[in-house]
């Protein structure tokens, strides 16, 4: 497998304009258009220690038509002007990177490895190679992507394509748009698959002032006056909170805090499958989020984690998983989350992009937000959900995202690249873990007509020893860790103790009487 995957070196070629006509042909494609400057956090994904590339592993009911894949791929994404395109550097306009369309030829981009006949382990054959996958880059003479395609029959699914993408090319949020907008329903193969919007995380806030006209107004000028102030204070506070972690504040040293460095490490990429269903119970019945459950399971499965851990080399006694092993001193753990500041191109626009070489918003604009975890040893397992939800409501009335996005414009343009990529890796390092809950399809839907099991995105190169990203699809939430083995070496237990977390808050449901009436045939069948 390490002859598959060689290293390569990413060097950023000179900038050389020639004159590029259309061509195509069975490999390769001239892409046309004109040449446009890196945004700055594009640039920030190119510095050594913010290197970072995107995996996305999708899953397939059927066995790989490879012929089919290469010819879908010509009509498709590298119509898209940034999988069409190389990032150089323009030395005669002061070192500016800029994206130059190219020739692409799809034998750099789509990887059939050898598989051997005969496998122990075909789960194990995947984990390795996505481990190897990581240890690699790509050259940066091509665009920076490829496909892996396994036909590789493992324990839920027949055949396995892995994408890595450069981050560089997009936030993550619009890359799995993108590969999406590649995707059909199953039941109407001439429709794209039907992704919910996301709602304006203020939009809950403002709602409530409705006026009532046959109330007080000052009651009403009075909530208004409330919300702004509150909208003042925690943006003033969480403004505190960034610059203290990008200068001193780190979090606590547990045994899942990854050392200086681990950017340059490899990573292991584990799975899990769980019901969605089970989510939506706990989000129905506490009157959340899915986002809110997601977190709140999150943080019980770390805590039971990290009480196993700390509880090593105990006696007997304190090994014992339902005592108490973790540090009476709070633990300070936090996520850097990355918060996608352009409004995302819907599904459709970015299928009529690649189709009809129409236009769609693009590109890598995001914020950051310092997400706290609270780790503890709780009687009541809801308790988790609750603190979930009481610090993301916070969040949702804080600028924090839109300060952060602001404040790394400025720096960028006063003091470079190189004082920006400072600030954020530092910040970045301070904190604990990755963390993200994208959503996914509602429908079943097929990668250019090979039906798909599972959709499960993450990263590397990020600072951080763990990566927790939560997908879903259609009835389906996939939970997927990107781990350093140093930091964690068992990242299926970290996984089994997240899903046992969702099956206790799900029964602390039922326990205490929380499903409606309604809901108890639904309810039953998610249990069940």
């Amino acid at each position: 497998m390490e002859s598959l995957l060689t290293w390569r070196k990413p060097a950023l070629k000179p900038l050389q304009i020639t004159t590029i006509t259309n061509h195509n042909d069975d490999n390769m494609i001239i892409a046309t258009g004109e040449e446009q400057p890196l945004s700055p956090a594009s640039r920030l994904f190119h510095q050594p220690n913010f290197n970072v590339y995107i995996i996305a592993i999708i899953g397939f009911k059927n066995p790989l038509n490879t012929r089919v894949m290469h010819d879908k791929l010509l009509l498709t994404l590298i119509k898209h002007p940034r999988f069409s395109s190389v990032q150089v550097v323009d030395h005669k306009n002061g070192g500016i990177m800029k994206w130059v369309p190219t020739i692409v030829n799809l034998n750099n981009h789509i990887i059939i490895p050898n598989i051997p006949q005969t496998l122990e382990s075909p789960n194990n054959f995947l984990e390795d190679y996505v481990y190897n996958l990581s240890k690699t880059s790509i050259d940066s003479s091509i665009p920076m992507w490829d496909l892996h395609l396994l036909n590789l029959k493992t324990s839920n699914v027949e055949a396995i394509g892995i994408f890595r993408i450069h981050h560089s090319l997009g936030d993550g949020a619009s890359l799995i748009s993108l590969l999406l907008a590649c995707t059909r329903k199953i039941d109407n193969p001439d429709a794209v698959p039907t992704v919910p919007r996301k709602k304006d995380s203020n939009s809950g806030w403002f709602s409530s002032l409705s006026y009532d006209r046959g109330g007080p107004w000052w009651k009403w000028c009075f909530m208004v006056v409330c919300m702004v102030y509150w909208l003042v204070w925690n943006t003033f506070v969480d403004i505190g909170y960034i610059m203290a972690t990008a200068f001193f504040l780190k979090d606590t040293e547990t045994p899942i805090k990854a050392p200086e460095g681990v950017n340059l490490t490899p990573k292991r990429f584990v799975y899990r499958i769980v019901s969605l269903d089970d989510m939506k119970l706990i989000k129905n019945a506490m009157n959340t989020t899915i986002n809110d459950v997601a977190i709140g399971v999150t943080q019980a499965g770390l805590s039971k984690y990290l009480n196993r851990r700390y509880g090593e080399g105990k006696n007997d006694e304190g090994a014992n998983e339902k005592k108490n092993n973790l540090p009476k001193k709070n633990i300070r753990m936090r996520s850097m989350l990355v918060v996608n500041m352009r409004p995302s191109s819907g599904i459709q626009e970015l299928a009529d992009m690649m189709e009809k070489n129409s236009e769609a918003k693009w590109g890598n604009l995001f914020g950051y937000v310092i997400l706290p975890f609270t780790i503890g040893i709780r009687d009541d397992p809801l308790d988790y959900v609750r603190e979930a939800k009481a610090t993301i409501d916070r969040k949702k009335h804080s600028l924090e995202a839109l300060f952060s996005t602001s404040v790394s414009a400025l720096v960028f343009k006063l003091f470079g690249i190189k004082a920006a990529n400072t600030i954020s890796h530092k910040a970045a390092a301070c904190t604990t873990l990755g963390f993200s809950n994208l959503v996914g399809p509602q429908e079943e839907i097929g990668f250019y007509g090979h039906a798909i099991e599972f959709l499960a995105p993450s990263c590397y190169g990020h600072p951080h020893g763990l990566m927790i990203n939560f997908q879903s699809y259609v009835n389906k939430m996939t939970i997927v860790l990107s781990v350093d083995d140093n930091s964690i070496p068992d990242p299926k237990q970290l996984l089994d103790d997240i899903e046992a977390s969702l099956k206790l808050i799900k029964e602390a449901v039922y326990a205490k009487g929380l499903i409606k009436d309604d809901e108890e045939g639904l309810s039953q069948a998610a249990f069940t």
